[in-house]
């Protein structure tokens, strides 16, 4: 645990800060508690836990297409493997030009209500753990600005980790072999992950010091992961954590992250005043390198997907 530190957000103190920017430093990964959201996240358990236990057919008629990549889907690619898992996809429900593209099963009261208060809480913790990371990093007004996220560009995914293939056996022919984990290591693209896991474990994160590391689940605690627009803005000093999740193979495994992204518009680049030379990155805008990254989540395209290393300018 002491590879992962525990920051109290509700109180931060000089060292708990140190510890973040160090593991910021490293790999990318630090905990919260002290959030005040044991209350809903409880609820969200228990709802996810509804919709995967549904029958499939609920599932089925949730599923995501070529036109709609939100709701349900069983047989996703990560670095052109197959993912050990099944997902549920949403996007911010309190816009209705958001929410109409959102899939919510019909006949699951209840489970709506839900996500959309677990949307405006963890979008309000993620603010609050963007603001925690300007602190550390002792931002000016103008670099605070510049280190953004938008409720509206985000998403929730609920992860279900099967033991064994999460496609039935009659449905498999021609798709891609399943991956070595269940989940292949990779970097996040936005600006921060906030991450619920529950008490099986798998998570591991690639730490520059130690190689791959658990990140073990701790009661009452929400993990948060560094995303690839971090390690730009801050001009390589954090890192995006680079994460996988190894096969499960006594029981099952959920998980729900809040990918916290920026702007749709946004031009992401190396803020000034973190870059002690020169800057490391060329700009981007955040829309195109979002699109690169999904495009190959449905079918493989042929190539590794896109990275900010297609922008180093080292």
């Amino acid at each position: 645990m002491d590879h992962v530190p525990v920051v109290d957000i509700s109180s931060p103190t000089s060292t708990s800060r140190r510890a973040l920017d160090d593991a910021c430093r490293d790999h990318g990964f630090f905990l919260l508690e002290g959030h005040g959201l044991d209350d809903l996240i409880d609820r969200t358990w228990d709802e996810t836990a509804r919709l995967f236990d549904a029958d499939r057919g609920v599932r089925t008629s949730l599923a995501r297409d070529a036109d709609n990549a939100l709701g349900w889907y069983d047989r996703e690619l990560t670095k052109r493997r197959r993912d050990h898992k099944e997902v549920f996809d949403f996007i911010e429900p309190a816009d209705s030009n958001r929410d109409r593209f959102n899939r919510w099963p019909a006949n699951l009261r209840g489970f709506r209500d839900t996500m959309a208060a677990f949307y405006d809480g963890f979008s309000d913790l993620a603010e609050r753990t963007l603001d925690l990371l300007r602190d550390t990093l002792e931002l000016s007004a103008g670099g605070r600005a510049a280190m953004i996220a938008d409720r509206t560009a985000s998403a929730v995914r609920l992860n279900h980790y099967t033991v064994g293939d999460p496609v039935p056996a009659d449905e498999r022919d021609g798709l891609a072999d399943l991956g070595s984990t269940a989940l292949g290591f990779h970097t996040d693209p936005g600006t921060l992950t906030l991450l619920l896991q529950d008490d099986t474990g798998g998570l591991q994160a690639d730490s520059r010091a130690d190689g791959w590391i658990d990140v073990p689940p701790r009661p009452g605690t929400v993990v948060v992961n560094l995303a690839d627009a971090m390690q730009v803005w801050t001009n390589d000093r954090y890192r995006a954590a680079v994460h996988r999740v190894v096969p499960m193979t006594t029981g099952r495994r959920f998980s729900i992250p809040y990918f916290s992204n920026p702007p749709r518009d946004a031009l992401i680049e190396p803020i000034g005043e973190l870059c002690e030379t020169s800057a490391r990155y060329r700009g981007f805008r955040w829309s195109e390198f979002m699109r690169s990254r999904t495009d190959d989540n449905l079918t493989d395209a042929g190539a590794d997907d896109a990275q900010i290393s297609d922008y180093s300018l080292t």
